[in-house]
């Protein structure tokens, strides 16, 4: 009906084809994409965070107890992935619209002084219930999307959560943009409102839709890496711009308006899919069909397939039996996923993995500052953890699938490698060498965002997407965890023990209400030295993992999936010639 209707022009046909395309899987992916760039608003802490800290006189443990609540909200998502078990996706992602700007519009009131100070917990408070509404869109509409494109979860999980590292450089330029510079109250305003307007525009959108995956597919996937791409490089061509040139107001709203339009720019895409599919099926059904099926039956093997898997879920489900799970890629019961060795693994190694590369980002703007840097470049170390944390997303995403699918080499192998080069940015810290910051910046920022499509598809390939939106957040816990050892009880001690060091030195004594900072290349010399080795720790972990699952990965992982998809087609002829 669509089809003749667009073939026949007017504004009935234009409003078909609008609907068509509104409709469409394609649209959802570009809604997805919107939603995830502007997601990662936790990763600008490290740009507000002075503020925050000035404003209510914390010193840098208070700070880091903050910082790690922070993270707590944006990776303890086991909430929003049982919700999501339960409810369609856009009741996830309005959950996560309300708590995002509860939370942050409290912590603007609270630092802008328009209420009274608040104590310590209701701070750690909202900066959890803000930051955790990042695991509801993640769970609303990545998950979703990981679920309408099972045979490409390498690649969509890489272009997904590269937009979410992105999403911090993104941000700063639309700030810009609204604000101007200098202005970071009104930074932690924008981070209240503008990821819940972005879900709640899309709320209808974003479903589960029974696709089938289609060999050009890929192709679109690697355009929407391209578009990607090229907003990668302008962020950071811009970004050493500004560092170097004072940007006007007009100007600030003339790159805003170009990061719009990036932005934008999947839609041309998402257009030019739907015509191609729309055509396609114009020309199949005037073709004529003279063929006469009396039965269509699956192929033997395929239905065999079927049952064993159909047999062997039934059993593990029914009974019940935790520490008897079914095989590696089958779909394993929550219990029997966090009981598993390989889980446990999994999670050793994201908690110090993750674990000290988030201490890392979380504590830029002090880091600079101890180490003598000028304010300003606080923002730029922030948008380049924020842009070379997408390059790890999205390099690890497609490079992993490749990888996989050609030379069958395990994800875990890639996870190890990314953990250790994760040490070298650790290194450069601890040392201290002059301008080695910026470097440093970029290693830990690609190293951060490569972690995460790794850990995550291993995941949903160990264990099976049946119960994937609860496991996935499970996954993602472990780097609150990781940041609680390493932030607050390693970070954020030493440097305060070498702060009232060095007030000590000057015959000063610390006063109650005043913040507490440290200066110098000792304030976290020795926490990086102490996060260095456990991410050694957790490198060890990962290539344990790899040694365990190196036979599953050899096999064909993907096989359930082009099953199921071949008794569908088979099904769907069935009933097509039946009638």
């Amino acid at each position: 009906m669509v089809v003749a209707e667009f073939n026949s022009g007017g504004l009935r046909g234009m409003r078909g084809f609008s609907y068509h395309v509104l409709t469409g899987r394609w649209f959802m992916l570009f809604a997805s994409l919107l939603i995830m760039s502007v997601a990662g608003a936790t990763y600008m802490f490290g740009i507000y965070s002075n503020e925050v800290k000035t404003s209510l006189g914390y010193d840098q443990s208070t700070l880091n107890l903050l910082g790690f609540f922070k993270d707590l909200g944006a990776n303890v998502g086991v909430i929003s992935g049982l919700v999501n078990e339960i409810t369609p996706p856009w009741v996830v992602l309005s959950i996560g619209v309300i708590m995002n700007f509860f939370g942050y519009f409290m912590i603007w009131l609270a630092v802008s002084g328009r209420i009274a100070k608040p104590q310590v917990w209701q701070m750690c408070l909202y900066i959890c219930i803000g930051a955790n509404s990042q695991t509801f869109a993640n769970t609303g509409a990545l998950v979703t999307c990981v679920k309408n494109f099972p045979g490409s979860r390498g690649s969509i999980l890489g272009l997904l959560k590269g937009y979410v590292g992105l999403s911090g450089a993104i941000i700063a330029q639309l700030y810009h943009a609204f604000y101007g510079d200098h202005n970071p109250q009104a930074l932690i305003l924008l981070i209240a409102w503008l990821p819940a307007a972005v879900s709640f525009l899309f709320l209808p959108t974003i479903r589960i839709m029974n696709t089938i995956h289609q060999p050009k597919d890929n192709r679109v996937f690697y355009h929407l890496l391209y578009i990607s791409l090229g907003l990668a490089v302008f962020l950071m061509v811009l970004i050493v711009v500004q560092n170097k040139v004072s940007f006007s107001r007009i100007e600030y709203i003339v790159d805003g308006l170009v990061v719009f339009s990036f932005l934008l720019l999947p839609l041309a895409l998402v257009f030019r899919e739907e015509i191609n599919q729309l055509k396609s099926k114009t020309m199949a059904d005037s073709e004529p069909q003279l063929k006469v099926v009396t039965e269509v039956m699956p192929h033997p093997n395929v239905q065999q397939e079927v049952k064993a898997t159909t047999s062997s879920h039934e059993e593990s489900c029914c009974a019940g039996n935790i520490l008897k799970p079914p095989k590696r890629g089958e779909d394993y019961t929550i219990l029997q996923a966090l009981f598993s060795i390989d889980m446990l693994i999994l999670f050793i190694a994201t908690t110090f993995g993750a674990g000290g590369t988030l201490t890392a980002i979380d504590n830029l703007g002090q880091i600079g500052h101890s180490l003598g840097y000028p304010s300003k470049s606080t923002t730029t170390f922030v948008s380049l953890v924020s842009i070379w944390n997408y390059l790890g997303r999205v390099a690890a995403g497609y490079a992993s699938e490749i990888f996989l699918t050609k030379y069958k080499v395990p994800r875990p192998y890639m996870l190890t490698l990314v953990l250790l080069l994760s040490c070298v940015g650790h290194v450069l810290i601890a040392l201290g060498v002059p301008n080695s910051l910026y470097l440093a910046s970029v290693i830990i920022g690609f190293c951060f965002g490569a972690q995460w499509p790794l850990m995550f598809a291993i995941i949903s390939e160990v264990f099976g997407l049946k119960y994937y939106s609860t496991l996935y957040n499970f996954g993602a816990a472990a780097s609150p965890v990781g940041s609680y050892i390493l932030n607050v009880k390693v970070a954020g001690v030493l440097y305060d023990k070498e702060a009232l060091k060095q007030l000590k030195a000057k015959g000063l004594k610390r006063e109650a209400g005043k913040d507490l900072t440290c200066v110098g290349v000792e304030c976290y010399r020795m926490a990086f030295i102490i996060i260095t080795a456990s991410t050694l720790v957790g490198c060890f972990a990962s290539f344990v993992l790899a040694m365990r699952t190196r036979k599953f990965y050899k096999g064909d992982i993907y096989r359930k999936f082009r099953v199921e998809h071949e008794t569908t087609e088979n099904e769907m002829e069935v009933t097509k010639t039946g009638n």
